[in-house]
């Protein structure tokens, strides 16, 4: 993980030198609205270090990271009693990722809310080209 930079938007929310609505923060993590909510209760997790995205990370600052995600999630479920959540971790621009700090989105869902889907219509994979992918990521993650 690299150092604050200084010009950081989520670093300078973390070290409270720009303004944000923070709803939970601990010694790794801080977790707030974005400026523009996809709905209401839409959340941030952040880690204070800055990371460009969670492979910048280690194991450890990751799995600290999805423990505020999971403390965010059930508090949402108990304030706002949504549907179901969206987890969303955007890495690189082709996925969307505009903040390069890591961050997780936690989204409150409900039927027919502003968000709309976030999945395409589904569609089936050629089974030959999965079980070619199936194997190179089985052999992949054999490897230590």
């Amino acid at each position: 993980m690299a150092a604050d930079t200084g010009d950081c938007v989520f670093c300078a929310i973390a070290a409270h030198r720009d303004p944000a609505r923070i709803v939970h923060e601990d010694a790794h993590t801080v977790a707030f609205f974005p400026l523009a909510p996809a709905v209401p209760g839409h959340t941030l997790v952040v880690p204070r270090a800055h990371a460009a995205d969670l492979w910048e990370m280690d194991e450890v600052a990751v799995g600290r990271v999805m423990r505020t995600v999971l403390r965010v999630g059930s508090a949402l479920r108990a304030v706002l009693a949504p549907q179901g959540l969206n987890i969303i971790h955007s890495s690189g621009t082709a996925a969307t990722q505009t903040v390069f700090h890591a961050h997780v989105h936690v989204v409150p869902r409900h039927a027919g809310d502003a968000m709309g889907p976030i999945w395409p219509p589904r569609r089936e994979g050629d089974a030959a080209t999965l079980d070619d992918l199936a194997g190179r990521l089985t052999e992949a993650l054999a490897s230590p």
